[in-house]
């Protein structure tokens, strides 16, 4: 997404219509590359899920942290997650391209992370981790802002997709990796807590430091 330059830094657009503009382009884009992705998995059998699925305690399964949220079951496990996922991230990234990017960065690393240290074993894919940190995400930062309208957003978003935070459960159906749903959500609210506004104190010391 292209962005103005003003003294020889980065600026991100700072209009809402911009920024809805830029949402759609990056949403858009990252779920065509999830199809694309889907489409080579299904043509070579799975390849993709062997080899880039995350295996709990294993070593190699580190590096499959940042590879299992690209991959998926089947077309119908991939389009249950594809709109869910739109939607949220559209809405975060309606806050900055920082904000976006910060909150889907600790959203995938603490479904990764949790998945590696709790799984249940096999091999775990899925951007479902996504979906429950973005969603956690928009649910809790208007208490940190101290927003109403984040907080009337998140009161709507609870009352149309509250049932899925269930999903968290270790009572959901075996097929289904809870720990990577907690996982995420714990990383959607942990971006929250980091992206709050500083307190008075917090600003005066940024202050006092020489740049």
């Amino acid at each position: 997404m292209a962005g103005l330059m003003r003294n020889g830094g980065f600026r991100e657009p700072q209009t809402t219509a911009s920024r809805a503009k830029g949402g759609l382009l990056v949403l858009g884009g990252f779920v065509v590359l999830l199809f694309i992705i889907e489409l080579f998995n299904t043509l070579t059998l799975g390849s993709l899920t062997r080899t880039f699925g995350l295996r709990p305690r294993s070593a190699d399964g580190l590096l499959d942290i940042f590879t299992f949220p690209l991959l998926h079951a089947n077309l119908n496990h991939l389009l249950s997650n594809s709109l869910p996922l739109i939607i949220f991230g559209f809405l975060v990234f309606l806050s900055g391209l920082r904000v976006f990017l910060t909150a889907l960065a600790f959203s995938w690393l603490g479904s990764g992370i949790t998945v590696w240290l709790i799984g249940d074993g096999g091999i775990t894919i899925g951007s479902s981790g996504l979906v429950f940190g973005l969603f956690a995400f928009l649910l809790v930062r208007g208490f940190f802002n101290r927003s109403w309208k984040q907080i009337l957003l998140a009161v709507v978003l609870f009352m149309g997709y509250g049932s899925i935070l269930l999903g968290m459960l270790p009572i959901v159906s075996g097929f289904v990796s809870w720990q990577a749903h907690l996982g995420g959500a714990a990383g959607g609210v942990l971006a929250a807590l980091i992206l709050r506004p500083r307190s008075g104190p917090e600003r005066q010391r940024d202050r006092a430091i020489p740049r």
